[in-house]
């Protein structure tokens, strides 16, 4: 997600200092204009405007924490942009204020396609002074900005957004395989449910993975599953039930059980084919034998 939203910025004209454990990716883009530099601390202490693009929470914990913050500037600006608990964001918000540097959480959703468009939902927390001062180069990266409220209410917005998401693949799965299990061909489900109230952005973007069973990432299901993690366990704190949520966690944690973590989060529907005895020679057949009968 970082290499693509990085290159929009460069194209759009952004003076850019850039890190990556990865050096392909930080080569990459010092080929497209950008300065590499040799550590996130280094990254610090060159910018007054810092974006994060982190998996999870010892990621930014360790590079916001103990390399970005010590070496910030007084008055720089962190925009995290990666999906962690809102108690991690709020304890580096916290964090960054006693050594007078300001912080937002700013997560986002619309996958790799809407990194390399710049067409991000961008979910905002923090304060609203620093969103305007971010606003700049947010909206290179994203098609909508929203500011959720103080700081973790971003990361709040984001588990909401990924239990959506979780739960309309798979009920768009479902659907597939029930449907196709029956006769109809899978490319008329989706054009039929794609032209009423079961539509969705989802099944718009994911058409191909679906259809195809392609599930080359995309956005990969162990990084959902961290998601929906932090969902349930914000769920178990404020104590409010999310059954559905906790259903799709199932699927998705059957799919690391058997070494499909890496693949794209759609291949919940393998997931559902499976439990439906539809392996890839038998999939979507027409069920002959009950036709018949």
């Amino acid at each position: 997600m970082g290499r693509p939203m990085a290159a929009n910025l460069l194209a759009a004209g952004a003076d850019l200092v850039v890190y990556n454990r990865s050096r392909p990716a930080r080569d990459e883009l010092a080929a497209q204009g950008a300065a590499s530099a040799g550590s996130p601390a280094e990254v610090a202490s060159r910018a007054d405007l810092i974006i994060t693009m982190l998996p999870d929470d010892a990621a930014v914990r360790a590079v916001v924490r103990d390399e970005l913050l010590p070496a910030a500037r007084p008055g720089a600006l962190i925009v995290d942009m990666s999906t962690v608990t809102p108690e991690l964001s709020r304890e580096l918000a916290a964090d960054a204020a006693s050594r007078g540097v300001r912080m937002l959480d700013a997560p986002v959703s619309g996958g790799d396609v809407g990194a390399r468009a710049g067409t991000l939902s961008i979910m905002v927390g923090g304060d609203a002074a620093d969103l305007e001062r971010a606003r700049p180069a947010l909206e290179v990266l994203g098609g909508s900005i929203v500011h959720c409220g103080p700081a973790g209410t971003g990361q709040v917005v984001k588990a909401c957004n990924q239990m959506v998401v979780a739960i309309t693949i798979g009920g768009i799965s479902e659907a597939l395989v029930l449907g196709t299990r029956l006769g109809v061909d899978p490319r008329t489900i989706l054009d039929a449910l794609s032209g009423g109230l079961a539509a969705s952005r989802v099944m718009e973007v994911r058409r191909a993975n679906f259809l195809g069973h392609a599930f080359t990432p995309g956005f990969r299901v162990d990084l959902h599953h961290k998601d929906l993690d932090i969902a349930l366990a914000s769920g178990g704190q404020a104590n409010v039930p999310l059954p559905l949520t906790a259903g799709l966690q199932q699927l998705f944690r059957q799919l690391r059980a058997a070494g499909r973590g890496s693949e794209d989060h759609t291949a919940v529907l393998a997931a559902l084919e499976a439990q439906a005895g539809l392996g890839p020679s038998a999939r979507y057949p027409l069920n002959a034998e009950k036709e018949s009968g």
